[in-house]
């Protein structure tokens, strides 16, 4: 017996796949099972996995000489991914299964000694990749079913190496899914008609909510700001079609889908403030997504922001403002998304007491003054709304009455954002160039702001970000244009740090 067989597979590069080829060289001679094409160590083992796969799963597996192939060879090869490509790779050399149908589609999938098929990282992206080869679709393991079927091509789920085999052999119909199938939601999630008081705060989370904006809350320890932050994805629209995609692509390559899950709610992403920077932006030999990542097109909360790594902080500056985020190392290069809201909270003082009512802050000036200067002004001047926020009294506690609740509050901000969908972006996005525009300032709305810009010495940046809190505030009120009453308020929220 002398014969070469391929399949095909894929390699997770970011949160795109890229193809790898599977070639088995399959001989008579000394029994040797060899693996080349740049593999680590999970794929090394693979050998021992696919033997007994092939075995235990009732297929014959004669001591051959077997040299498998992972083309290309200057890619690194990471994972158990692999193990049923190769298997497949390996029985189509010996004739068990025609070539013709092993290479009519792509293979992803770990195999356990039984012979089961278990899931594996980056299924949606290897579905989309079998798409735009010109496949007739992917054979990925049953557990990876949903996420594959959000790529629109057809899917064979297998459970194990047997029911591989009958796929190839027999040929039936496959899944194929257009609709994206929602899971049902808790019956309790966090509520806004929770929040006691607060109604400053909760106005500027409102806000915040309809126009993407990012904010930080400033206040004494339990003042419910991060009562508050939670809340937020509860009022945020729901996502769309390409943005769950988006977000199930990106947990996929990450490892972080339950079985047959996609992420059909907005991100909330509440990183310890002891976090690396490569947990934050992303890292690692082979880049894999961080935590701003992880919250793309959500939430990402940072609660006591000033404890967290200022080499940290600054790092997300630039995704900030792009929307996507870098990671270079000496043999690769890879972006991921990274379009978040940034929500912070932070004490105003080392004791947390400076302005409270009743406390009395321990702090002197120069212990504030260094607590503060943790944060870079370039960094706070990327948050458009900056909030305080007070202790709740007890009396207010005891007498609550439930505020509005979080679906009414939603219903609100979505026919508002559709004033921003149907000018083509959310108001936190406007581009430069079209601020003038879409944010057309009454001369009345440009003296306050140029008195402003003098008193409060605004950055450009600033200046173009009130302007689009601005035209937020207007959305939410229904009002074709910025009056002077909309600009007053989105000027209250850009005070200094510290006053």
């Amino acid at each position: 017996m002398e014969m070469i067989a391929s399949v095909k597979s894929a390699a997770i590069l970011g949160t795109d796949a890229i193809g790898i080829t599977v070639e088995a060289d399959v001989r008579h001679g000394m029994p040797s099972f060899s693996i080349v094409g740049l593999p680590d160590n999970a794929v090394k083992e693979s050998r021992d996995r696919v033997r007994s796969a092939i075995i235990n799963s009732g297929l014959d597996f004669p001591p051959l000489r077997i040299v498998i192939n992972l083309a290309p060879a200057d890619v690194k090869k990471e994972g158990g991914v692999y193990d049923l490509p190769i298997a497949i790779a390996i029985l189509t050399a010996m004739g068990i299964i025609p070539q013709d149908a092993s290479s009519s589609y792509l293979f992803v999938g770990e195999l356990g000694l039984t012979g089961s098929v278990r899931s594996t990282k980056g299924t949606v992206s290897a579905a989309f990749l079998s798409k735009s080869l010109g496949l007739k679709g992917i054979i990925c393991p049953r557990a990876n079913l949903n996420e594959a079927l959000l790529s629109g091509i057809r899917v064979w789920p297998s459970r194990d190496l047997k029911e591989t085999v009958r796929i190839l052999k027999e040929d039936p119909e496959g899944i194929i899914r257009n609709e994206i199938i929602i899971p049902k939601k808790p019956d309790h999630e966090p509520d806004m008609s929770e929040i006691v008081g607060q109604a400053l705060p909760k106005r500027a989370i409102t806000i915040s909510a309809l126009g993407g904006h990012n904010m930080l809350m400033i206040g004494p320890p339990g003042a419910g700001k991060s009562m508050l932050a939670k809340r937020l994805p509860s009022i945020l629209p729901p996502l769309t079609r390409e943005e769950i995609l988006e977000c199930t692509r990106i947990y996929s390559v990450a490892g972080r889908l339950t079985r047959n899950s996609i992420i059909s709610t907005r991100p909330l992403r509440s990183p310890h403030a002891s976090i690396s920077e490569a947990g934050l932006i992303g890292g690692g030999g082979n880049p894999s997504p961080g935590e701003i990542t992880l919250a793309h097109n959500g939430v990402l909360f940072l609660d006591e922001m000033l404890e967290f790594k200022r080499s940290a902080l600054e790092a997300m500056r630039q995704p900030m403002e792009d929307g996507e985020v870098t990671v270079s190392r000496a043999s690769i290069s890879v972006t991921f998304p990274a379009r978040f809201q940034l929500i912070a909270a932070m004490n105003p003082c080392p004791c947390g007491f400076k302005g409270h009512p009743a406390k009395e802050c321990r702090c002197t000036p120069v212990q504030i003054s260094k607590y503060l200067s943790k944060v870079s002004g370039p960094l706070l001047d990327r948050i458009d709304l900056h909030v305080w926020v007070d202790p709740v009294e007890i009396e207010n506690v005891m007498n609550h009455t439930p505020g509005m609740p979080s679906v009414q509050i939603r219903d609100n901000i979505m026919k508002a954002r559709q004033m921003q969908i149907d000018r083509g972006y959310i108001n936190a996005r406007i581009p430069d160039n079209d601020i003038e525009r879409i944010c057309s300032l009454s001369g009345s709305c440009r003296s306050l702001l140029i008195t402003a810009m003098k008193q409060f010495n605004l950055s450009m940046r600033a200046y173009k970000r009130v302007i689009k809190v601005a035209r937020t505030i207007a959305d939410l009120d229904g009002s074709a244009g910025i009056n002077e009453r909309h600009m007053a308020e989105a000027l209250q929220f850009r005070p200094e740090l510290g006053e």
